[in-house]
């Protein structure tokens, strides 16, 4: 599966064997749905930028803040031992819990 980008949204790329057409979705919304598609490479992203700019004049026109996909906030649950030994390795560092942990993150995706 590949992805789209446009202004700050990222739109999934999948083929439909039903429809026989690329199909896509916009990903990280959890309130609007909003799926896009295309015959071709070209008419699946010309869809998905019309469908972000709609989205965006509609809420404008509507009073609405627009939904971020991602908001930068996650809930993360882990055994608290490992909870103890992520801490302790913050504050040996002299970072905190939450530094720590983007770091990381960072490493892992490169």
């Amino acid at each position: 599966m590949g992805v789209f980008r446009y202004k700050g949204y990222v739109g999934s790329i999948e083929y439909s064997e039903e429809d026989d057409c690329l199909v896509g979705r916009v990903l990280g919304l959890r309130k609007t749905g909003i799926i896009f598609e295309g015959k071709s490479v070209d008419e699946l992203r010309q869809d998905f930028h019309e469908s972000i700019d709609y989205y965006l004049d509609d809420c404008k026109q509507n009073g609405v803040d627009p939904e971020k996909p991602y908001s930068g906030r996650i809930i993360l649950r882990m055994p608290p031992s490992l909870h103890g030994e992520i801490a302790e390795k913050a504050a040996s560092a002299g970072i905190s819990l939450n530094e720590y942990i983007n770091r990381a993150l960072r490493l892992a995706v490169g």
